[in-house]
């Protein structure tokens, strides 16, 4: 479903400049494990399956139980949301590891570093999966709270225009997008993640958004 025409143009236009930055867009590597973050979107395991199935990486790790978005409106772990979808796509059961404690992203890349060594595996780089808007903030929690190993990040193969369905509106998604531009600013002073440049453009496009009220996943809203 691509972006309503009916959405104030300064909105879109704020909202794109967010999304642009918040993505990564790195080239896959080859990696020791795949970690498929949880989230209330089940393209990312989608994605994360396919990852697998091409061969990046020998081991895909499910990681999440019910964190802000999720916890209203599943009972099932993310994790194994996650992990029904890899099998169904063709990743074989024994080549996954469900971790279904954490709550939010801190928790994803901690516990799963906790299973892996539990179950022995030895990881050099590791290859974050997460929704297009979280690759930044992904990649600058794990390097913050496992920064042994080295990373690459992917999401989703989806234009900002058609990210919004029926399950991620559009208001919702800038909201998320608010809140996860939000973050970046303040966790690095909490420990959570590593500083990031921010650009005038996205600071002010952050602004913007604040002001027409997209705060429902602030840390104040």
């Amino acid at each position: 479903m691509a972006i309503s025409a009916e959405v104030n143009a300064e909105v879109r236009e704020a909202a794109r400049t967010l999304w642009d930055y918040l993505r990564l867009d790195q080239s896959p590597q080859h990696c020791d494990c795949i970690i498929a973050m949880g989230s209330h979107d089940l393209r990312v395991a989608e994605h994360a399956a396919l990852l697998y199935l091409e061969g990046w990486a020998p081991l895909l790790v499910c990681s999440g139980g019910l964190g802000r978005l999720t916890r209203d409106i599943w009972h099932e772990a993310e994790a194994e949301k996650f992990a029904e979808i890899a099998v169904k796509a063709g990743v074989p059961p024994q080549r996954i590891l469900v971790e279904n404690r954490s709550a939010n992203t801190g928790e994803n890349i901690l516990f799963s570093k906790e299973l892996l060594i539990r179950q022995g595996f030895l990881i050099n780089r590791a290859f974050l999966v997460h929704k297009p808007y979280m690759e930044r903030r992904a990649l600058a929690t794990a390097l913050r709270l496992w920064p042994e190993i080295e990373y690459c990040v992917s999401s989703p193969r989806i234009s900002f225009e058609d990210y919004p369905n029926a399950d991620i509106p559009l208001h919702q998604m800038i909201e998320i997008m608010v809140g996860d531009f939000q973050r970046i600013l303040e966790y690095p002073a909490l420990g959570y993640q590593i500083p990031q440049e921010t650009p005038a453009t996205a600071l002010r496009a952050y602004e913007k958004l604040v002001g027409f009220g997209y705060t429902a996943q602030t840390l104040s809203g």
